[in-house]
């Protein structure tokens, strides 16, 4: 059986382990965040939801996770 390999990003401001070769929308549903509330930034750039599965998320990145509350 093949070891599955980790590596080390910061999710918002904190390290965090996790599997290489993950996808951002794989770590989003993981972590049972809705996609409808939240803006995603990879390395200081928005992500377009449409392509988080198509970015697989490497060694050192820098992912923010940022929830709309609304209020008024």
């Amino acid at each position: 059986m093949k070891k599955i390999k980790k590596i080390k990003i910061k999710l918002n401001g904190r390290e965090k382990l996790i599997n290489d070769n993950l996808r951002i929308q794989t770590l989003i549903k993981d972590l049972k965040i809705p996609l409808k509330k939240v803006a995603i930034e990879l390395n200081q750039e928005i992500i377009d939801k449409k392509k988080l599965n198509k970015i697989k998320i490497k060694k050192n990145d820098k992912i923010e996770i940022v929830h709309f509350i609304g209020g008024g």
